[in-house]
């Protein structure tokens, strides 16, 4: 992204523009300035949740896939045109689609994420991993290829953070819990908090 404003001020989200794709950043995650986002032209939109923690030189592939079932892997049209003609070749580079992070996510230092991922609400990634494949609510995954280490808490828990979306409530409401919501969870915690907040 272009200059992006310093985070500190980011409490309502904000838009950008990566060249041809469209950058969302939701209110009061941080650390996107040194935020590289790599595309091509394919116009594949990024969006990021709101309360994300963002590590130092996090990658974010949003297109440039080589052909891997062409004969050749080689950019013909994009490079040496003038060398080797094939201007007019169609179909590279390539990208697996949108890359959407959720809410309340941590991408740790350096980590990759390719095209196509998306990553659930709450989920770590750890530093230097190259994200493949989705990433599941409320997981931790780390390596190359990033592989599951654990669930942050047990499905129940997860169930509740889930239907909870804290992060969608209003700044004066989170006020109210950010004592709490710095603590682990429980059970009856989070169904006070879903009574209190998610009355159908």
């Amino acid at each position: 992204m272009s200059t992006p404003p310093a985070s500190e001020t980011n409490t309502h989200g904000l838009k950008g523009q990566a060249g041809a794709s469209v950058v969302d950043i939701g209110r009061y995650t941080y650390g996107y300035e040194t935020l590289q986002v790599k595309q091509w032209g394919e116009g594949e939109p990024l969006q990021i949740g709101s309360f994300c923690s963002i590590g130092q030189g996090v990658t974010v592939f949003l297109g440039g896939n080589h052909r891997v079932d062409w004969v050749t892997t080689f950019p013909f049209g994009h490079v040496f045109g003038e060398q080797l003609g094939g201007r007019d070749v169609l179909g590279h580079p390539t990208t697996n689609g949108a890359v959407v992070v959720g809410n309340d996510v941590w991408l740790g230092d350096g980590a990759t994420i390719m095209s196509g991922v998306r990553i659930g609400d709450g989920a770590v990634v750890a530093a230097r991993a190259v994200v493949t494949q989705d990433v599941a609510p409320y997981s931790i995954v780390a390596g190359n290829p990033a592989r599951l280490i654990r669930h942050r808490f047990p499905p129940d828990i997860v169930e509740r953070l889930r239907t909870l979306r804290w992060w969608d409530l209003p700044d004066a409401e989170i006020r109210k819990l950010v004592h709490r919501l710095s603590t682990p969870p429980t059970a009856a915690m989070l169904d006070d908090w879903i009574a209190r907040y998610r009355k159908s």
